[in-house]
């Protein structure tokens, strides 16, 4: 009886150890905090994925090339995304101003374009927040786990970071991450 315990107290521990050992690395980069700044994709190209700009043709990333671009991944049952909203709305019109930087703002909301517009409508956010994206095809292509993730792409269209979480994007912390491409 004392051999079996024995046995199974050892196979016990070597199952525990090699649990141990076979358990993934977490990727260079990664966010501890699952918020914040992620360089890791840096230099990745812009997905080909098609979604529908404000007014339902079809659109994708790559219409930005010569142009550095910030792209935030929102839903409307996103509290910190609709949070974030205004202060994406004032950056977009500063630099609508200013020009050097596209904003917009890609819906992952499984619903119809018109509930995102009437949603947007309601709490007077503009068209750059109106692109749609109801099979969330750029959440998979760029394995986005996190909303809002906001992604800032130079103007040869390749990533420079993206942010994890909802930022004030009129902040001091986001002008100097926004130069980053200028």
């Amino acid at each position: 009886m004392r051999l079996i315990a024995l046995l199974l107290v050892a196979l016990i521990a070597a199952a525990c150890d090699r649990q141990k050992a076979e358990a993934p690395q977490a990727p260079a980069g990664e966010l501890d905090s699952g918020k914040g700044l992620d360089r890791s994709h840096k230099g990745q190209p812009t997905p080909t994925v098609v979604f529908k700009d404000p007014d339902g043709a079809d659109f994708d990333l790559t219409k930005f090339k010569g142009t550095p671009v910030l792209v935030n991944l929102w839903a409307s049952w996103c509290a910190p995304c609709v949070k974030e909203l205004p202060t994406l709305q004032r950056l977009e019109a500063a630099q609508a101003k200013d020009g050097g930087l596209g904003v917009i703002a890609v819906s992952q909301d499984a619903a119809p374009q018109g509930s995102v517009e009437a949603f947007l409508g309601e709490r007077d956010i503009g068209r750059f927040a109106a692109y749609h994206d109801a099979d969330m095809k750029l959440t998979d292509a760029l394995v986005i786990q996190v909303m809002p993730t906001t992604l800032l792409y130079d103007s040869q269209g390749r990533e420079v970071w993206r942010f994890v979480g909802d930022q004030d994007w009129t902040s001091e912390e986001a002008k100097t991450l926004l130069a980053e491409v200028r």
